[in-house]
């Protein structure tokens, strides 16, 4: 790939089903941070040829940026195999992006996955 993705309500879900590992920029053309951050995206998608980078325009695209709660941009989002494992606010630098890169990518996601399992059956639990 080596390249980022426009990520829009209608491919999303396809498209982060498709890859199980995917980062996600939401930005807006308005935010200063967003376009200081996006060329640093930009290399690490490059660099990172065998990852989805996906971009959410928060504008264009009210309904994702409201489902995953973005209150705040640029944000950027980890997904590997469909769980959110990252997101934090904030235009990151390049040894920062690759860090979050570096730690995602080690993830036991066994062990992600058993966690999310047993969070779901503890906020089960609390609806009796």
């Amino acid at each position: 790939m080596g390249s980022t993705v426009e990520l829009t309500k209608e491919n999303f879900d396809g498209t982060v089903s498709e890859h199980g590992f995917v980062l996600i920029d939401f930005w807006a053309a308005w935010c200063g941070p967003c376009r200081q951050f996006a060329p640093v995206f930009e290399r690490a998608a490059g660099r990172h040829e065998d990852l989805l980078f996906g971009k959410i325009d928060t504008e264009a695209q009210p309904e994702l940026a409201a489902a995953f709660q973005i209150t705040s941009i640029p944000t950027l989002m980890v997904v590997r195999d469909n769980i959110a494992v990252y997101a934090q606010p904030g235009a990151l630098p390049e040894a920062a992006l690759e860090d979050v890169i570096r730690q995602a990518r080690a993830l036991d996601m066994d062990e992600v996955r058993a966690a999310v399992a047993r969070e779901q059956k503890e906020s089960g639990r609390d609806g009796e």
